[in-house]
């Protein structure tokens, strides 16, 4: 079943390496540099971006700190990733790819470790989780940047989300993100709400559901317009569908021994 998986994600993610990495929500500086205060970044800090995908935050990690790592399991990711960290001039960063369950650096490695947009990919978010605390120093930070729907509206932005993403599998409700800190010994973790509207043609243009599934998929926005029931804010102008993912930030501090 996992292998599985990791085929639709390693199928998805190929597929949407280039349109991700350029999409504007996902470039957004703000929003990357958010990530950055909030993880409460310093020049001294090591940083490891998990499932860094086209490394994007990595590299605004980089722009910090002494030494910046990112790791993903897709190679058109990391290629992708690269090519942005010779864009951006950077000399301290490294990509490795790697398992998310089997982080490939020892044990209390890098003082920020984070992962954005990732976690409602994992089949078993607390073993990725566990992973992020034990590469973490005592005293760093683990940073978990997802969408993160309200209960009530969980199941049908899931339903939503596997529909536009088949590799998809379930974007955690505020309570569970935290209850899965208090898991991994993270203790309760901060977090903070961030959301970036864009344009639902604009996220369709750069996803690859199933043939058929976008007119359903435009029909769930629109129809969740009056109601909000996909957590995701959505409202019509000129024509257009906007929204903005309910992105919610957690950070919490590894333990001193």
């Amino acid at each position: 079943m996992a292998s599985n998986h990791n085929d639709q994600i390693l199928d998805q993610f190929t597929r949407q390496a280039v349109p991700f990495a350029n999409a504007q929500t996902i470039r957004s500086e703000d929003a990357l540099n958010r990530i950055v205060q909030i993880a409460g970044t310093v020049p001294e800090d090591t940083t490891l971006d998990v499932a860094c995908g086209p490394g994007l935050l990595a590299c605004a990690f980089a722009r910090v700190v002494r030494i910046a790592v990112g790791v993903d399991m897709t190679p058109a990711m990391l290629d992708q990733a690269r090519k942005e960290q010779q864009q951006r001039g950077l000399s301290n960063i490294s990509w490795q790819q790697g398992d998310v369950y089997a982080l490939p650096f020892p044990d209390a490695h890098f003082s920020v470790v984070s992962s954005r947009y990732a976690f409602h990919h994992f089949q078993h978010p607390l073993k990725a989780l566990n992973e992020m605390k034990r590469v973490c120093k005592p005293g760093g930070r683990v940073v978990v940047a997802d969408s993160s729907p309200v209960p009530a509206k969980a199941d049908a932005f899931n339903t939503m989300e596997r529909l536009r993403d088949p590799s998809h599998t379930r974007a955690l409700a505020p309570e569970e993100m935290i209850g899965l800190f208090a898991k991994a010994g993270l203790g309760e973790p901060r977090a903070e709400v961030c959301r970036y509207e864009s344009e639902m043609e604009e996220l369709l243009a750069r996803s690859f559901p199933r043939e058929g599934d976008a007119d359903r998929i435009r029909k769930i926005f629109a129809d969740s317009i009056t109601s909000d029931a996909l957590d995701m804010a959505t409202r019509t102008e000129g024509g257009k569908i906007f929204y903005s993912f309910p992105l919610k930030v957690f950070v919490a501090q590894v333990g001193v021994a």
